[in-house]
């Protein structure tokens, strides 16, 4: 897979703002942006620094120019000392993608002011609010570890946004019979995210699950069995098919994604109900595999799904798992699905509920995981869908628990931290929000507000 396909820690572009005539303590200025690049590249992301400091108009266009040559995902703005709030202009012109302004902390010694940054990144802020231009402000020492969080949350949520107004989504068969709220229709896709939407017939699919060479098949069997997973009521005679259809999925991901090639950043699949009549299995263990591999893949033609998938890989949130809301009661949620749940968020190899290859639980076909959701870890719930031409965006916060009782297929319960799910269940089927949610590792929803914020979704609290 390559690496455009899985979202990668972005490339950051490091670019200092200043103004031709220095002011407050350009010694103090020099001093904070050598300790930001030292910083910075500490970081888990690569990072390019324009050679020039800019101070107008024509070095602020060699720099962007610069980054973009870099290949730089998302840039990171500093004036260690009041820049030219003129300059504003240009880079919202030139720069349409979000920009994170940092602001830096002053001198605390002596009666003189010495930066003036924070001011600076205000008054920018300000007018890029006005051009309704979108861009994260973060304030603080390059040497205080939580500031180092604040940029690496901010960095992401611009290249999340960036990632989503370039996706291209693979819509496989369309959506499932009766399933319309998951149903995308690629103007409004287009229009309200900057997404386009691909239409795949089952057909063409099904061309290139047959056209796949006996020698890439079984070379993806023996990755399969590396994985030593146990068969529940199935045997090793399923795993050809099995590694047919993970490898179709997968092609669709092949290549560069978005608009400058042809492969996809997400992919919905249509697998009920003809994908087990045409091929004899279902493709949960793909779609699985896929998940833990980084591609946002979502099953029954789900493309608002498969975009939240992306949303949460941007923004470093791991694996989604997409689920039913099965039920529940004044604190949980049972969360059931057919059986696709992520290696990494089920229990470890012996544990009660661990992953094992079975038969689906209404027309005895393989190829499901049947599994439960790992118990004792923070879980962020979270979804993007539309309603009446414009896309929403909610999350909460929930801790899974072991199941109380054993489901067939990925079983799992959560227990919401800071609401009753039945005030929040009465809430999202009155903003319309599909019956899939997507389930990440770890508390994010105010990384996914913010989301919200950046990307002008209507955030659902």
């Amino acid at each position: 897979m390559s690496d455009r396909n899985r979202p990668h820690p972005p490339k950051l572009g490091l670019v200092f703002l200043g103004r031709k005539r220095p002011g407050f303590d350009p010694e103090w200025g020099a001093a904070m942006a050598d300790r930001v690049g030292a910083a910075v590249r500490k970081t888990e992301f690569a990072v390019f620094e324009p050679p020039d400091k800019v101070v107008d108009a024509p070095s602020l266009c060699a720099a962007l120019a610069a980054c973009g040559q870099a290949g730089v995902d998302t840039i990171v703005a500093l004036q260690t000392t009041m820049a030219d709030a003129r300059l504003t202009q240009p880079f919202a012109q030139l720069w349409p993608h979000p920009i994170v302004l940092w602001a830096t902390p002053e001198k605390q010694e002596g009666d003189m002011i010495s930066s003036c940054s924070l001011v600076g990144a205000h008054c920018w802020a300000s007018i890029l609010r006005q051009r309704n231009h979108p861009f994260e402000v973060v304030y603080g020492d390059p040497a205080d570890e939580s500031m180092l969080i604040q940029l690496s949350q901010a960095v992401r949520l611009a290249y999340a946004t960036r990632r989503l107004r370039s996706a291209r989504v693979g819509l496989i068969g369309g959506q499932a019979p009766g399933f319309f709220a998951m149903g995308a229709d690629p103007l409004t896709v287009s229009q309200a995210l900057g997404a386009q939407v691909d239409f795949v017939s089952l057909v063409e699919f099904a061309d290139v699950v047959n056209g796949l060479t006996d020698d890439a098949v079984a070379a993806d069997v023996a990755e399969v069995k590396a994985l030593s997973l146990p068969h529940k009521d199935t045997t090793d005679d399923i795993l050809p098919m099995a590694s047919r259809l993970y490898l179709a999925m997968k092609h669709y991901f092949s290549g560069p994604a978005g608009p400058a090639g042809d492969g996809c950043d997400a992919l919905a699949v249509r697998d009920w109900p003809e994908l087990p009549n045409l091929s004899g299995q279902w493709p949960y263990l793909g779609l699985s595999r896929l998940a833990d591999e980084g591609s946002s893949a979502a099953c029954e033609g789900d493309v608002d799904g498969a975009l939240t998938a992306l949303l949460g890989e941007c923004l470093g949130s791991g694996p989604c798992y997409l689920s039913d809301w099965l039920k529940h009661d004044a604190e949980t949620i049972s969360l059931w699905h057919g059986g696709m749940l992520p290696l990494s968020l089920s229990p470890e190899p012996g544990q009660p509920g661990s992953p094992q290859l079975a038969l689906h639980f209404n027309n005895r076909k393989p190829a499901v995981i049947e599994s439960t959701l790992k118990p004792g870890m923070p879980v962020t719930l979270c979804r993007l869908w539309h309603l009446g031409g414009a896309y929403r965006l909610t999350a909460c916060e929930a801790e899974s628990l072991a199941p109380r009782r054993h489901l067939m297929g990925t079983n799992g319960l959560v227990r919401l931290t800071d609401r009753d799910p039945r005030e929040w269940f009465d809430t999202l089927c009155h903003e319309g929000v599909p019956h899939h949610v997507a389930v990440f590792r770890g508390h994010h929803r105010e990384l996914f507000r913010r989301l919200a914020r950046m990307t002008g979704l209507d955030w659902v609290a």
